[in-house]
């Protein structure tokens, strides 16, 4: 087995002057769970077709498995499951219908095939659906029905392309739990994602930003980097007190957070600082507290500085 499940060196792909992956460089090591974090846009799609041998890097090197991206095309989709970012089954075929064409499709063995259908219905819970047609599914059984079709091979690899985006909070928690299942049998993950509290189920994380990889790490690693003091403020007339705070000349950046705000200092503010602060908001401030920083909070400061 090799030690490493994949491997980029220095990759590149434009699409005319888009440069959509720009020098790419990191490992998933076989067994992880890598998670690939950051909005749209950011290059998260290209870069795991590229992967999945669906797009050649314009620069750059693809290991997959050990195998050349480029060379080994067929071996690497054999041993690889691949969940793409849209719902892409049969819509007309009934779930059992689906399972089976991509059992067929990889040349699982009819014995085999059984025996996968099983435990794939069992993780998944989808088999009192599975004469349901696929397009009559809810979000969350499609996208339980996408890995389950990904799965039905038994990859050594599986590529998730931000299989949680859209749906219900509890088929996301549900989705993971089976992620973390496959992760326990020794599955290699590589899942990308926008929301940044998913960063948190993997066991590393690149945050990638216009094409980049902008921090690469556990996610305590990535958090720790956060370079400011930071603090959770909250009070009336959020707007007017964010634009308070943006003004003073100690805020490095301010952060809007559901009904707080994230502010951060390039030195800590001393507790007269605050005192002095509420005098001058008009009686806006009302709390304040240090605040551990966030994947998104510092995803932010990445952003802003990179521009």
């Amino acid at each position: 087995m090799v030690s490493e499940a994949l491997r980029l060196d220095a990759c590149a792909k434009r699409y005319g002057r888009v440069e959509a992956v720009r020098g790419v460089s990191l490992a998933v090591q076989a067994g992880e769970l890598f998670g690939l974090i950051g909005p749209d846009g950011a290059g998260k799609t290209t870069l795991m077709r590229m992967i999945c041998t669906l797009l050649e890097p314009d620069e750059g090197q693809v290991v997959v498995l050990g195998l050349d991206a480029q060379r080994d095309r067929a071996a690497i989709r054999a041993r690889l499951g691949y969940m793409p970012q849209r719902f892409s089954l049969y819509s007309d075929l009934s779930v059992e219908q689906n399972l089976r064409f991509f059992a067929d499709l990889y040349q699982v063995p009819p014995r085999q095939q059984e025996e996968r259908l099983a435990r794939l219905y069992a993780f998944s819970r989808l088999e009192p659906f599975k004469k349901r047609k696929a397009g009559a599914l809810s979000g969350g059984m499609k996208q339980k029905l996408a890995l389950s079709c990904a799965l039905i091979h038994t990859p050594e690899l599986l590529v998730l392309d931000e299989p949680t985006f859209g749906v219900d909070p509890v088929s996301r928690q549900e989705f993971w739990e089976i992620l973390r299942t496959l992760h326990q049998e020794g599955v290699s993950i590589l899942v990308s994602t926008a929301y940044m509290d998913e960063a948190d189920l993997c066991q590393r994380v690149g945050l990638m930003h216009r094409g980049q990889i902008a921090a690469l790490g556990p996610p305590d690693q990535v958090r720790a980097a956060f370079p400011y003091p930071l603090y959770r403020v909250s009070g009336a007339e959020l707007p007017a007190l964010q634009a308070f705070f943006k003004n003073l000349p100690l805020v490095q950046d301010t952060q809007a957070f559901g009904d707080c705000l994230h502010v951060s200092f390039c030195q800590a503010p001393d507790p007269g600082d605050w005192e002095e602060w509420q005098r001058q908001a008009g009686g806006r401030l009302q709390q304040w507290q240090v605040q551990p920083p966030s994947m998104e909070d510092v995803f932010m400061e990445l952003a802003r500085d990179q521009g």
